[in-house]
């Protein structure tokens, strides 16, 4: 199970193409609305999410977070507790840890990517603290995965496919879709 928060103001296709794609390849994905199920994104579009974050208990079993940018959504994310609990929970025990767009500072704020590869938006480099920004539209270093925007959001979705499921996987959703 893989949760992705979703805060008011997220980046809708940063969110929904990973949703979209990782339940193609058959990966249970769950969609987590902070503070309530209906969420509205950055773009005004209101998106029910599966569960809301009151329904999540802290104990929850789960193989990793996902975590859309867009703005205000990822500040929203950060200031989450239940959200960054689960962010610390992924981290501290190895599972995967993926952020998009501006997302990606909020694991560099958290200490999380020190001497990890990674990138993220432009403008949000200085938040990578301690990691190699590589500018790459899509990095993983090991169970942490970072993506530059909405632009390489179906990569990013790839890229989480081929962590959990393989790279014949992610070639195959790749295909279905006609990407490439």
């Amino acid at each position: 199970m893989i949760y992705l928060f979703l805060a008011e103001g997220f980046e809708e296709i940063e969110a929904l193409t990973p949703v979209d794609y990782l339940r193609r390849a058959g990966i249970e994905i769950t969609t987590v609305g902070v503070g309530a199920k209906q969420v509205c994104g950055a773009h005004s579009i209101p998106v029910i999410a599966d569960i809301a974050t009151d329904e999540l208990s802290d104990m929850a079993d789960f193989d990793g977070v996902i975590l859309p940018g867009g703005m205000p959504g990822t500040v929203n994310l950060e200031k989450d507790a239940k959200v960054m609990h689960f962010v610390h929970r992924a981290f501290d025990e190895n599972k995967l840890l993926c952020a998009i767009c501006a997302a990606p500072s909020v694991l560099g704020h958290a200490q999380m990517l020190v001497g990890k590869k990674a990138t993220c938006f432009p403008g949000f480099e200085e938040d990578l603290i301690g990691a190699q920004n590589t500018g790459a539209p899509v990095e993983t270093d090991g169970n942490i995965i970072t993506a530059r925007g909405a632009g390489v959001a179906a990569d990013f979705a790839f890229a989480i496919i081929a962590a959990c499921k393989g790279t014949d996987v992610a070639q195959q959703i790749c295909r279905q879709i006609q990407s490439k």
